[in-house]
This record gives structure tokens, sequence and C-alpha cells, in this order.
């Protein structure tokens, strides 16, 4: 058994990875007859004593093998938190799909006492310490031998079917996870999880990639707050999560890989085999204020340097244009989103590496950048520190839900970012029009729009031939590794999609 020299290297389990596939039963019973002991599997009776578990503990086993293979495949350093406190397994949870139970905990202490995983062991300093921490553990060399012997692949893994996909938390903020809370299914909440399954079923069963990837994995480039992003079907499934144990509060859309990478990544996107085109709102939640008081957003609010206030002045500030912007962006953001002046100066500042100027920017130049935003945007400022955000959130919610909708039904794949849709490059005029209706059925009139393009500012005026350059760039970026992805989906699924089959043969 190794040590686990960086536990915080992790993610929690993933209580609903499962397989049917016969080499993964046939691991799974290797493991179980051979390396668990008499205690666990009731051997050599057959039968362990006590009452049956809803899942047994053989297939309790296969899910925590099945976590451990995929944290394998994605980085062989990955660890998986998971929890040894009997008193964390609801096996009636509506989260627990699978009903993993207590059980777990001693199959894991066998495992680790058979070699087949590395354990780090939980830590506790007090309620609320951020030191605090589940148990880690990943497959150890040994194990990565089985897996490496394994006659199936990580297309063989899928999840079940059952996996709950509207979430309701009790955390205070919608930016802390919080915890999982049960409730009672509505007419409301069944229609969300019935759309929300039809949207999900589109988007898994289209082909979504990055033309450029020889290997489907986004790179982190080192960076822990960026980690690597893997393309799969398991990372397109949406959640749609609500906070504070209040179903209009926050609502947003959560999962899909896509999320997870920056403007220039998801430029490079692919459904079906054509370009896709990113199409934002401008300024959403400083429009819906607009929009709340009756009022339209007819300018870029964030862009101070230069511009006159509605008094005839003209705003001045010590940093350039670009970066002013971003101050007033990340600042105004903030300050929706908390409840007092200081927690959001605070939280500005905290939201930059260290080394970044805007970690040690003054209160004093945040009150200047926040005096020259709302000289230029009067109506906002009821709204600040009044901790609005999360309850737009829940608005802004409701409008992707509409543009879900829309496509849905169209069997058109669209991939939201919260406040902007990726869509097929055909499709972009339908939905800036669909965007205008759904904020208009929403907020009362159509908020404002613009494509996205990586190498243009933002919310400047895209012409039709900017586009169709930008499009024709993107088809030349297909690779060798990308078209093997798509004909493999072709032969697995029996669609035909390949553009490059039918005419285009632009690689690289």
């Amino acid at each position: 058994m190794a040590e686990i020299e960086n536990p915080r290297h992790s993610r929690p389990i993933d209580v609903h990875r499962w397989s049917d596939h016969p080499e993964v039963k046939a691991l799974v019973e290797d493991i179980w007859d051979v390396w668990l002991p008499e205690e666990i599997t009731g051997k050599p009776g057959g039968k362990k004593p006590g009452p049956e578990p809803k899942t047994s503990f053989k297939k309790q086993l296969r899910v925590v093998m099945l976590d451990l293979y995929v944290a394998w495949l994605d980085d062989p350093e990955l660890c998986i938190g998971v929890s040894m406190d009997v008193t964390a397994w609801k096996t009636n949870s509506r989260y627990n799909a699978l009903h993993l139970s207590k059980g777990l905990i001693p199959i894991i202490k066998a495992l680790g006492s058979a070699s087949l995983i590395d354990i780090a062991p939980g830590s506790y300093s007090g309620p609320g310490n951020r030191g605090n921490r589940t148990t880690r553990i990943r497959a150890s060399e040994s194990l990565q031998i089985f897996f490496q012997r394994a006659k199936f692949v990580r297309d063989d893994v899928t999840r079940f079917e059952s996996e709950e996909i509207i979430i309701l938390r009790d955390a205070k903020d919608a930016n802390k996870v919080g915890k999982q809370i049960e409730y009672d299914d509505t007419a409301e909440t069944n229609a969300m999880r019935e759309e929300l399954e039809a949207y999900n079923n589109l988007v898994m069963s289209s082909f979504i990639d990055i033309a450029s990837l020889q290997k489907p994995v986004i790179p982190g480039d080192g960076d822990v707050d960026k980690p690597v992003v893997h393309i799969h079907q398991d990372n397109a499934r949406s959640r749609r999560v609500f906070s504070r144990s209040d179903w209009q509060m926050n609502g947003r859309f959560y999962g899909g890989w896509w999320q997870r990478i920056n403007g220039d990544w998801r430029s490079k996107i692919f459904i079906d085999d054509q370009p896709t085109i990113e199409v934002d709102f401008k300024g959403l939640h400083v429009a819906m204020l607009y929009a709340k008081a009756g009022k339209e957003l007819l300018h870029d609010p964030y862009g101070l340097s230069g511009r006159i206030g509605p008094e005839g002045e003209k705003i001045v500030l010590s940093y350039p244009a670009e970066l002013t912007r971003k101050f007033c962006k990340k600042l105004v953001l903030t300050a929706i989103n908390a409840k007092t002046k200081s927690s959001a100066y605070s939280a500005f500042r905290e939201g930059f590496p260290d080394g970044h100027l805007g970690k040690r920017i003054t209160n004093k130049k945040l009150d200047k950048i926040l005096a020259a935003f709302l000289e230029l945007n009067p109506v906002v400022a009821d709204s600040l520190f009044t901790d609005q955000g999360i309850r737009l959130m829940y608005l802004d919610s409701q409008i992707t839900a509409y543009v879900h909708r829309h496509f849905t039904r169209q069997g058109v794949p669209v991939l939201s970012v919260h406040d902007s849709y990726i869509v097929d490059h055909m499709k972009v005029a339908e939905l800036r029009q669909v965007m205008a209706q759904a904020s208009e059925a929403v907020m009362g009139r159509p908020l404002p729009t613009a494509i996205n393009l990586p190498d243009m500012d933002e919310y400047a005026n895209v012409t039709d031939q900017q586009l169709q350059e930008h499009i024709d760039n993107r088809k030349g970026l297909r690779c060798l590794g990308y078209m093997d992805r798509l004909f493999a989906y072709q032969e697995k699924t029996g669609r035909s999609i390949s553009a490059a089959e039918q005419g285009d043969q632009s690689m690289i």
C-alpha cells in the first residue's frame, strides 16, 4: 500500500457508477471470492448473517470498483473521498438510488487490508474547520494491474438510470455546496425532472467533442483551480440545483463538461460534427435588474473608462480599460451576491490568485470603481449588498429551462453555461430569437444578446463576414483523433453525421 501524498487531490465518491458488462461482473467476482473475508462475503455458508441490504454487498463492491477504475483512467493520482461514518449512508435517500449502505465501510477496510487500495484516513478538527476531510482512497498498484488486464473499457461504465437530477440543498449561499436534503415530489418537481431527463437524453445521444483534440482531454495546465476535464457522456449529464431549501433560489443547471472550460476551448466545440457558436446575454444580472425596474439596458454596464456619466462628467480611472472592465464586472456581480460591502470586497480580493493586482486593491479604489459604475447604472444602486444574486439565478434558470425546452422538442442539442448557450452554427439566429422570447417571458421584456467570439471584445458587434470566417476556421480544426472518435460513434449508434464524409474534408 503506497502513501497518498496529496489527499486534497480528490473528488467525492460517485455512488451512481454502474455497469452490467460481463467482464465487470467477472472482475468483481474475482475480488469478492479471493480478497474479501468471510465476515463480508458470508463464506463458506454463502450468506452473511443479519438483514439483507437493499443492494447486495457484492453490487456495492461493484460501484466502488467502477469509480476507482474511472478515477484511475482520469488520473492515477486522483483520490476518491468516502465517508467512514455509518450515519452518512442513508439507504433510503433519493440521492442514493443504488442504496449504498454502511456495509461499504468494512468493504473499503478489507480492500485496504488486501492492498488493493491506498488509503489516507479522514481528519477532523472540529465543526466547520476547513481542515476537515473524509477518508481518501485510490487504486493501488496491485489493483491497477487488474484494471490494465480488464476486458472492458471506459465506455462500458455508465450511470445508474434512476440517479436524481433535481437537487435541493440547504446551503445558505449558492456558491457553497451545502447538504442535499430530502423533499416530497410535486407536480412541478416531476415536470422539471421529466424535462431535464429529455434534455439529458438528447445531449448524451449526440456527438459533442472538440475537433482539435487528439485525445478527448482538456489539459488543466497544472493549476489546481483548473483541473483536467474529460470529454465523455458521463460528464454531459446536467442536474438542476436549488439552494437554501427553497425552490425559488438558484435552480441553475450544472454538470456539463463545457461549463468547466474557458471560452476559447468552448469555441472549438463541435455538435454532431458541426462548428458551434456561443451566444451570451449581455450583462445578464444587471440587465435583469434594469428589466425589474422597467428599463432597458442599452450599453455595456461595465465599460467605464472614458465614459460619460449621467451628470455629464467624464469617468476617469487609473487602470487600463480592459482591466478596469474586468474589475468592475467582478466587483458588481460580487456586490449583487453579497449581504454587506465588507464581505463583497473581501470576496472580490479572494477571487484573484496571489500576485495579481486584484488581490491587493484597496477598499478606496473599489469604492471608486463602484461609484463610477453607479454613475452609469444608477438603477442598480438599491440592489447592491442585498443578497440578490441567488434570486436572480432562479430567474435566469427559468430562462435556461425555456431555451432547453424549445430546442429539446426539436431534437437540437444546446449547451447552457448559465448566461450563454452553445449551438450548431446554423441555429444561431433561432437561438437569439428564443433567448429573447425566454427572457421576455420571465422578465417582462427581451434582454440583449451578443455573439461571443474568442478573438473579439465582449459585446463587440459581429458582422456576418466575421461570423462566417470564424466558422470556416473552425472547420479546419478536425484532427485524426477526433475523426476516429466520430467514426466510432457513427458505427456504435448507426447515425451518419460526418460532415467530412459529406464533402468537408478539412483536417489537420
